[in-house]
């Protein structure tokens, strides 16, 4: 199975069809009235796909257990056809796109089977997903704009040539996969000056997003959210309520990070602890969702200058 543990858990739905075709009018009158010998089609292969939805993962071997939200199974009749809709929502880390296919095949099947003796030339065509939502492709497209961004590490001992940055660099690498580029990388002291005037240098010079890496446990030498707290004029408190979830998920130190976020002018600044795997986590916590913040500022910019 594909490991889906760096996944944000949202609200995923899909839609699928399937197409069950009979071939005469006489199978399409005795599933309206209710005459055909095996019962109510629509009724018992609604449960049927229901079942289905909630079973998928049982007898496709890659499909993960999640739980199912709602689901729900329509039938509509045109001509000789009859299409089945069904829809599936979960709140998960993973979609429901097979689970939408899988409920609309055993439905069709269901009626297959029911109508069978009635009608022998009854048969099931397409079986296809209609449309999903709710991953992280959609938020993706949600930023259409070419964004700039600067990665600068707070570190003592880096910034003294004692060690080498991993974390800086992880971060660059990182937000190339979602096309960022980064047009400024930097390692400073801990220093609450040193961090102060790299962040007012950078926000002057209109890059648009600023992370810094490091400083933001409880050691003595962390204080880039001292540094950086005072210059936020807008400050996102949930940026970093939900970099310290998601950690806190998946390791019990994550609560321990100060780190801060908000805008500089028109930069917005994150600061990340300064190990690697916080960084990836942080990164996977937030993006690409949070480039969104750019298309709603640049939308308030321009309301308010009308």
């Amino acid at each position: 199975m594909v490991n889906i543990t760096q996944k944000n858990t949202t609200l995923r739905k899909a839609v699928a069809k399937a197409v069950l075709s009979v071939s005469k009018q006489e199978t399409i009158n005795a599933i309206q009235t209710k005459g055909v010998p095996k019962g109510d089609v629509f009724e018992f292969s609604r449960a049927a796909g229901l079942l289905a939805i909630k079973k998928t993962s049982d007898v496709i071997p890659d499909c993960h257990p999640l739980p199912v939200e709602y689901a729900a199974i329509t039938h509509e009749i045109e001509g000789l056809n009859i299409i089945i809709t069904v829809e599936v929502h979960t709140i998960y880390k993973t979609g429901v796109e097979v689970e939408a296919m899988h409920g609309a095949a055993i439905t069709a099947l269901t009626m297959y089977d029911m109508l069978k003796p009635i009608d022998k030339a009854v048969e099931i065509g397409s079986i296809k997903l209609l449309h999903k939502r709710g991953g992280k492709s959609d938020r993706f497209k949600d930023v259409d704009a070419e964004l700039s961004c600067a990665v600068i590490v707070c570190s003592d001992t880096i910034s003294k040539g004692d060690g080498a940055d991993t974390a800086g660099k992880t971060a660059i690498e990182r937000l190339k996969q979602y096309g960022l580029e980064t047009v400024a990388y930097e390692i400073i002291p801990d220093e609450v000056a040193a961090i102060r005037d790299k962040a007012e240098a950078l926000s002057a010079g209109k890059i648009d997003l600023l992370l810094f890496t490091g400083g933001t446990g409880l050691s003595p030498r962390d204080v880039t959210p001292e540094a950086i707290a005072p210059l936020i004029e807008t400050p996102i408190p949930g940026i970093m309520e939900a970099v310290r979830h998601y950690g806190q998920e998946r390791m019990p130190y994550a609560m321990l990070s100060r780190g801060v976020a908000g805008f500089i002018k028109d930069s917005l600044v994150i600061t990340l602890p300064g190990s690697v795997s916080a960084v990836n986590e942080a990164i996977d916590a937030l993006f690409p969702h949070i480039l969104h913040v750019f298309k709603v500022r640049s939308g308030y910019r321009h309301s308010s200058s009308d």
